[in-house]
């Protein structure tokens, strides 16, 4: 009785599907854990002023407060809206110093009561040096 051996009829292939699916899960993750810069991705439109602009020393801590009242602080957004939640983001971003400068940045659509959190916030953690950024008045 003769054996067939059907092994040496065979061709090597190679299976695609697995390699695709771990090339959409490298694609995934690379999407997901990629940070955006967040300064470039919001429009703000400074209210006006007629004074001239001050020199903000290069290490100032940065809080922005867009036209829907939403808050960053440094590079990180601020998920909720109230006092301390914003509080305890920029005691993240500043840690102990309490010295240094800070410039709040709002949109000049921005609810009045969103500015008026971002201070009261920076009030309550003791900065005492805070500017608030215009934009130079426009010629008519």
């Amino acid at each position: 009785m003769r054996i067939r051996d059907d092994r040496a009829h065979d061709e090597p292939e190679i299976n695609l599907v697995p390699l695709i699916d771990v090339i959409l899960v490298l694609i995934i993750f690379f999407v997901i854990t990629t940070t955006f810069d967040a300064r470039s991705t919001l429009q703000l439109k400074l209210p006006s002023a007629s004074q001239q602009p001050s020199d903000v020393p290069a290490k100032s801590l940065s809080v922005l407060v867009n036209a829907e009242g939403r808050y960053f602080v440094g590079d990180s957004e601020v998920l909720r809206t109230d006092v301390d939640a914003l509080k305890q983001a920029i005691n993240q971003a500043a840690g102990t110093d309490r010295g240094q400068p800070v410039l709040l940045r709002a949109d000049g659509r921005t609810p009045h009561q969103a500015v008026v959190t971002a201070l009261d916030a920076l009030a309550q953690l003791n900065f005492k040096r805070v500017s608030i950024a215009t934009a130079p008045e426009q010629a008519k």
